[in-house]
């Protein structure tokens, strides 16, 4: 693995003028950043349409994208929207994702730019949604959906609204061709796009509908196990997703072709990938329906070795992060090692035990993807807030911090973590620009309140580019 650097940022969280960040001009201007500042990767989080929580790791479907991310500028541009139409949609505060207002007004303006698109241009977003049956299935199911009589086993495009369906179709097309854009102007400025797969999906999704084989559910479709994580360091109760399990032995027999349908689709939109979760490929927490906790859950054997061979056949050489955190067993370290793919390690948890840790820098092997921390953090500063006495000075020796403030603390952690042996380091735009924790993105178990950070353009340009790229020409990221 090549010595490289990146940044972990949120679409969402990108400035602009309509409640959420997006495919517009601050995307490019964040690519420029980046580049001027002499890293290597942009990290996002899931593009998939978000649930009731705003959550990306529980989206109505494991392909689609996000209508909230289509720029509305580039729909004004092309006539397909008018200029108060635009006005009314401003936001009142550029600090936040203004979700409520989003789920008011986002997808009544996208059905007006859907009525007004012209011939030829129908012709083409008919043809990409053809091409694309992932997407077909994905638009039929939002159709019944919102009209509220969508059947559980069945995905019927002749009993759908055509001018619905059509909005979906319409929103899909703009999405994908919008962020080939972006993605296309990345990689010319030498910045390449990680994406994030989410190990499971929502049991309200078009996938549990179209391919419910796949899933762990009775004849009624409904839930026989839920997705879950047994007690940890984030949750002394576990974490109780709720999302349908996998039948790995049904899966087998077409040789795991969903997954690898939907790791090649990543692939094609991405450079590379996380994979959410990998212990769960390995063996998976799995909880009973209906039950309180996961607590209550127990391990049992997911794809394994036979899954890796198979997803390699569509990876190839592609980065593909395997996200093993959590309890890992020696059975998990062997099927990181067997995958050949980088694991990842976190600072936040480098202090949790002895120095014999994989998270201390000084234990970093080259094929990882080392973290300051994750979406799933607090931020290096407000994860120096919260240490006992004992512990901070403990990261301060071990980072040749003599002082005693923990704002200039973190350039330290930053340099640690750049000098280190791991092949890429990636920082949480909120450690660079040194944020505390009221910018965390997300508190896993706590429902509210969550994925709504944004940040401004002139937060960000308040870094120092040219004292970032110096320090990755130091320690050999660029």
């Amino acid at each position: 693995m090549k010595r490289s650097s990146g940044i972990l940022m949120h679409v969402s969280t990108l400035w602009g003028d309509y409640s959420i960040g997006g495919f517009g001009e601050s995307a490019k201007q964040f690519v420029d950043f980046l580049a001027d500042a002499g890293f290597t990767y942009w990290q996002v989080l899931p593009f998939g349409v978000t649930d009731d929580c705003n959550s990306p790791y529980k989206s109505y479907s494991a392909f689609a994208g996000n209508p909230y991310f289509i720029d509305l500028e580039i729909l004004f541009e092309d006539g397909l929207i008018t200029r108060g139409e635009l006005d009314s949609l401003r936001q009142k505060t550029p600090y936040v994702c203004e979700f409520d207002f989003l789920r008011e007004t986002r997808l009544p303006i996208l059905k007006k730019a859907s009525s007004r698109v012209g011939e030829d241009m129908r012709k083409k977003i008919e043809a990409f949604i053809e091409d694309n049956p992932k997407l077909r299935d994905f638009c039929v199911f939002m159709t019944l959906k919102e009209r509220g009589d969508r059947s559980a086993d069945s995905l019927d495009a002749e009993a759908c609204d055509e001018a619905l369906l059509f909005t979906w179709k319409f929103i899909q097309y703009e999405f994908f061709l919008q962020w080939k854009e972006i993605k296309e102007y990345a990689n010319r400025r030498g910045i390449f796009i990680i994406g994030d797969i989410p190990i499971y999906v929502s049991s309200d999704s078009a996938d549990v509908v179209s391919d419910r084989e796949i899933f762990d559910l009775d004849a009624k479709g409904r839930l026989k196990n839920a997705a879950g994580v047994p007690p940890d360091y984030f949750s002394e109760d576990g974490q109780l997703w709720g999302n349908p399990l996998y039948d790995w032995k049904k899966m087998k027999e077409n040789s795991y072709a969903w997954w690898k349908e939907r790791v090649k689709h990543n692939l094609d939109i991405f450079d590379g990938v996380r994979i959410d979760h990998f212990r769960g490929f390995e063996s998976f927490w799995s909880v009973p329906a209906g039950a309180e906790s996961a607590k209550e859950g127990k391990w049992r054997k997911g794809g394994g070795k036979r899954f890796i061979d198979e997803i390699r056949k569509v990876s190839g050489n592609s980065l593909v992060i395997a996200e093993d955190l959590g309890e890992i067993t020696p059975a998990v370290s062997e099927l990181v090692r067997y995958s050949g793919f980088p694991g990842m390690r976190v600072f936040q948890f480098a202090f949790l035990g002895d120095t014999s840790s994989p998270h201390l820098p000084h234990n970093y092997v080259e094929n990882c993807v080392a973290y300051t921390g994750t979406h799933d953090n607090n931020t290096l500063l407000g994860y120096l807030w919260e240490l006992d006495e004992h512990t901070l000075r403990r990261v301060f020796d071990y980072c040749n911090y003599r002082g005693s403030d923990k704002d200039e603390a973190c350039r330290y952690v930053i340099k640690t973590m750049l000098a280190s042996h791991a092949g890429t380091v990636i920082f949480p735009i909120q450690d660079i620009l040194g944020y505390g924790k009221d910018t965390r993105m997300n508190i896993p178990g706590s429902a509210k309140g969550n994925w709504q950070i944004r940040f401004t353009s002139e937060q960000i340009n308040s870094i120092d580019r040219g004292e970032m790229r110096t320090l990755n020409e130091l320690y050999g990221r660029i």
